[in-house]
């Protein structure tokens, strides 16, 4: 009301209906969203299975945004709506504060986990192909040396080893210079080393200014990766933050271990779990808790600190591993 109030003070004179207009485009400004792409509502289902249960979430433009779920939580169907393969029951999707439309699919790329090529052309043929199907394509010399592809560039697709395929495939993800990129388990199968590698392109991709909503059964890229994660489970959202406030949210304590006969009676007031040979110290200070256990004259050679994971918080949240 004030805003509104100050509005008409300021365009005194001018004519009612100009008055209305103005009043209006003041009110859209308020409530414009602060991300890049913002979910409302969205439901899907599958005769009596909900497979999307009316969740809503945004991603902020320039994040990492990791979706984490066990297989049949949801976050496959979800993107995919989002991408426009799959057509929700209910629900809105906006893009830019503007209703998501046929223009998306010239502002996104896509990394399927699993894509068919033709396995007859090498490389080079491959990217000339895909980009011929864009108005507006990025130049190949250019992708060729962000996704590291010069080495094989005269190959066969058909002969490439994953790591090799996955580079590509980012690549022809990225061939029509996209504002958000959708990679969905991009490192399923791959070595650790290549998988590193594909962090770092990953990396590389983010500092151009992109958004990445990823998809992954693996906590350590999570982790290593994203700004901010979105945990589903039997289509609901369970919870959303960023990997360390979900982590200091729900599982604030740090462990310390010992060997049990390290102890020897001591009366250190606070509580010890045993497991076995193993006592077992939940601190939210690991230095106050070490320096107790020093002031007790407890023997530290075996001590050790852990400190929970996104594994553990994903085990806490949903009962069950992220690989279930």
């Amino acid at each position: 009301r004030k805003l509104s109030s100050s509005l008409h003070g300021c365009i005194h004179g001018v004519s009612r209906e100009y008055s209305a207009n103005a009043s209006a485009t003041c009110r859209q400004a308020r409530f414009m969203s602060q991300y890049l792409l913002e979910v409302r509502d969205l439901t899907k289902s599958y005769g009596e299975l909900k497979a999307v249960d009316g969740i809503s979430f945004g991603i902020p433009e320039g994040y990492c945004f990791g979706l984490l779920g066990p297989n049949g939580a949801g976050k496959s169907t979800t993107i995919e709506i989002i991408e426009g393969i799959k057509t929700a029951d209910s629900g809105d999707i906006s893009y830019r504060d503007r209703p998501r439309d046929e223009t998306f699919a010239e502002r996104c790329g896509i990394q399927f986990q699993s894509t068919a090529l033709q396995d007859y052309l090498t490389v080079r043929e491959v990217l000339n192909l895909f980009q011929s199907l864009y108005q507006r394509p990025v130049a190949i010399p250019g992708l060729v040396d962000l996704c590291e592809l010069g080495e094989f560039i005269d190959q066969r697709a058909s002969k490439l080893s994953g790591g090799q395929k996955q580079r590509l495939l980012l690549a022809l993800a990225l061939i029509n210079d996209p504002e958000i990129i959708f990679l969905d388990e991009p490192t399923t199968g791959l070595d650790p080393q290549s998988r590193r590698r594909f962090w770092e392109l990953i990396r590389t991709v983010r500092a151009q200014g992109k958004t990445v909503v990823l998809t992954t059964h693996y906590m350590d890229e999570a982790e290593v990766l994203c700004d901010e994660i979105l945990i589903v489970d039997h289509g609901r959202i369970v919870d959303q933050g960023a990997p360390r406030a979900l982590l200091k949210k729900h599982l604030p304590d740090s462990q310390i271990l010992l060997n049990a006969a390290a102890l020897n009676g001591s009366q250190l007031g606070f509580d010890i779990e045993l497991q076995g040979d193993a006592a077992i110290i939940n601190t939210q200070d690991v230095e106050i808790t070490v320096r107790a256990l020093l002031d007790a004259g407890v023997d530290l050679s075996s001590f050790r600190v852990r400190n929970p994971s996104l594994e553990d918080l994903f085990i806490k949240l949903t009962g069950h591993a992220l690989r279930d």
